[in-house]
């Protein structure tokens, strides 16, 4: 295992994610069967946790017990499909098995029209049961029919939700909208992602309050795997060209998947297919192209071992190759996939163990996709990795503010990725006799003197389903990230960006509301994050005290009041800090604080000269933006404007 990632999570290998009851249901499963009888349904989970199986269970029981007389599944691609083919599901303790009729399978095959034909002679058709499509083909079908009482009786089930908007622009959104008001419909959603979306809400809040919720979080998923113990995310910084920095970025004795930049970002060439073979390069020496599978084989440097590479980035065999992939049954199959924009949602390669992303990804829900390919159980493998090979910033280049805000955005998406693979904390409010049953660490329930109970069942429902939806909002706002480079004060962290960000998340909270979110939301941030230890008193009892960024606190004293002082962005700094050296954290900073204030060139010429009096005034000490004196901040500010602009116009000069 690596000691240097930025994340390093470990876990127990208790079998019990992959253990299955006497119906033949895994954990997830059955929690989401408990829940067979809501109208309304959605399941977040991770991938391989078995939600297509868990859609199974749930849609035979409406269609024989619940009056159900339609099941509609909707997947986002054609390939995610086979993951609802005929299952037995009676050998294992069910009481009916899955069975789909090919002509009602939309997924198989045929044009757009076809599909679109079908499916409406599906819902004309009193004898057919279950249909599989795409979202595509549910939305166009929608558009052909011509009454949402047409639904009446249905199951619509929507598979990888994340693809859902509640945008008005999104006909998917707008269909399912449709359907939840004006039919008798039951709607079973469920993603992965474990993210409500990453800019539009997939569901109007009126509307999400209307689904009974499932989570499954990815800690208990792994947790209770056989093999897989750890998991790591890293970052590897390069300047240049990425082509350069493979060969410390690349691990050939690992399986692995490796993601290409979009061509469309600065990362990229503009060349994929040049990029391929830099890659193979990078490898060893290719030797031959199989003409029946379309697999690579390629010399490996150290030791001239053939290795097996599937390129998914080249579309010509691209189809061979694809084929190849999902007839394999052994790890000995492939070694390195090579792709682009594929092998991410739904794709299935349990043996994979590394994933390799060059260039930052702005959407979580793709990291969290790539994640989960590696995250699958497997006997070949102990410990999963995710390196992301990213672009450092250069003062001497004038996409430095790009560059800032790339690295910000991964090291906050990584600590998101912390929080969720964590073990789950369940905070309650301190009376006089409580004891904290945890460490801050393992789970457990976790009492804080001071904490707010929640008042409504709105704040309830946000607290025990929202919080990674939240915490994904807070991290991705640009000023919670350069809060968080700037090393920002806690009070203005907590008092006033987190807060910010939870109104414009739910700007329906009364201010009641919103205190109790907060209290919760920055207890849950800093206590994820702190490291417990241990001591022994001379009287033999044992003390639990937290490390809470730069602070030690008594398990037994935690007091939301001493959590309000922490920067629950403390780590981050850190990991910033250690990840980067400290010529370019202050090109950083420096960026961050040219965009505090906003001077023009005459205030700076007029400035200018006044910061030089300071500066001799106090014995060479440069302005500090941390001093209580506003001239002295503003200073500071007008400073790193001035370092800026003499950054870039010097770049201007050697270009």
């Amino acid at each position: 295992m690596n000691d240097k990632n930025v994340v390093s999570v470990a876990y127990h290998r208790t079998g019990k994610s992959t253990n299955t009851n006497s119906l033949g249901m895994r954990a997830m499963q059955a929690r989401v069967y408990e829940k067979r009888n809501s109208k309304y349904l959605l399941v977040k989970a991770p991938p391989a946790s078995g939600k297509s199986r868990a859609l199974m269970f749930v849609a035979l029981d409406k269609l024989a017990n619940q009056g159900i007389k339609k099941v509609i599944v909707a997947v986002p691609e054609r390939s995610i499909g086979r993951s609802f083919k005929d299952t037995d599901l009676v050998k294992y303790g069910f009481y009916e098995d899955w069975r789909i009729d090919p002509h009602y399978d939309l997924t198989a095959g045929g044009t757009t029209g076809s599909n679109v034909r079908r499916f409406v002679e599906f819902l004309n058709n009193p004898e057919a049961k279950i249909l599989i499509c795409t979202h595509a083909t549910l939305r166009f079908a929608y558009e052909e029919v011509a009454d949402d009482a047409q639904f009446d009786d249905t199951m619509v089930a929507i598979d990888e939700f994340h693809h859902v908007s509640a945008d008005d622009n999104s006909v998917l959104g707008t269909a399912l909208k449709n359907i939840m008001h004006n039919s008798t419909a039951h709607i079973l959603a469920m993603t992965g992602s474990y993210f409500r979306g990453d800019s539009q809400p997939i569901l109007t809040p009126e509307d999400e309050r209307e689904f009974d919720k499932v989570n499954y979080s990815y800690y208990e998923q792994l947790d209770g795997y056989q093999y897989l113990k750890s998991f790591g995310i890293d970052y590897k910084f390069y300047q240049g060209t990425y082509l350069d920095a493979l060969d410390k970025a690349i691990d050939t004795d690992k399986k692995t998947i490796i993601h290409i930049p979009s061509v469309n970002s600065a990362e990229s060439t503009k060349d994929k297919y040049e990029e391929v073979g830099h890659i193979e390069d990078a490898i060893g020496e290719f030797q031959e192209k199989d003409p029946k599978t379309g697999i690579d084989y390629v010399k490996r440097k150290s030791d001239g071992k053939i290795l097996k590479v599937a390129d998914l980035v080249t579309e010509e065999g691209r189809d061979k190759v694809q084929e190849y992939l999902r007839d394999m049954n052994s790890a000995d199959d492939l070694d390195i996939i090579i792709a682009l924009g594929m092998a991410k949602e739904g794709f299935d390669w349990p043996w994979a163990e590394y994933a390799l992303t060059i260039g930052y990804r702005g959407s979580l829900t793709e990291i969290v996709q790539i994640i989960g390919r590696v995250t699958r159980d497997s006997s070949n493998k102990t410990h999963a990795q995710f390196t992301n090979l990213i672009a450092q910033p250069d003062a001497q280049n004038d996409d430095v503010m790009v560059a800032v805000n790339t690295i910000l955005k991964a090291i906050t998406a990584s600590l998101l990725m912390e929080q969720v693979l964590a073990p789950e904390l369940k905070l309650k409010t301190k009376s006089s006799n409580d004891r904290s049953k945890g460490d801050g660490l393992g789970g457990g329930e976790i009492t804080v003197k001071g904490l707010k109970e929640p008042s409504t069942q709105r704040t309830r429902d946000i607290i025990e389903n929202d919080l990674p939806d939240l915490k994904a909002a807070i991290l991705q706002d640009s000023q919670v990230q350069e809060a968080i480079a700037a090393k920002a004060d806690a009070d203005v962290i907590n008092k006033v960006l987190i807060p910010k960000v939870i109104m414009e998340q739910n700007p329906d909270l009364s201010d009641e509301e919103l205190e109790e979110v907060r209290q919760y939301t920055i207890a849950d941030l800093a206590l994820k994050q702190a490291t417990a230890q241990s001591t022994t008193s001379s009287s033999g009892d044992d003390k639990k005290f937290l490390r809470m960024a730069d602070k030690f606190i008594n398990v037994d004293d935690l007091d939301i009041n001493l959590i309000e002082q922490v920067n629950p962005f403390q780590r981050a700094y850190e990991v910033m800090s250690s990840n980067i050296d400290s010529k370019t954290l202050r090109l950083i900073q420096q960026t961050i604080d040219s965009k505090k204030a906003d001077f023009t060139e005459q205030e700076l010429a007029v400035l200018y000269p006044q910061i030089k009096q300071f500066i001799l005034d106090h014995n060479g000490e440069y302005p500090s933006k941390d001093s209580n004196d506003e001239l002295e901040v503003k200073y500071a500010y007008a400073l790193a404007k001035l370092r800026d602009l003499r950054a870039r116009r010097k770049a201007e000069q050697n270009g």
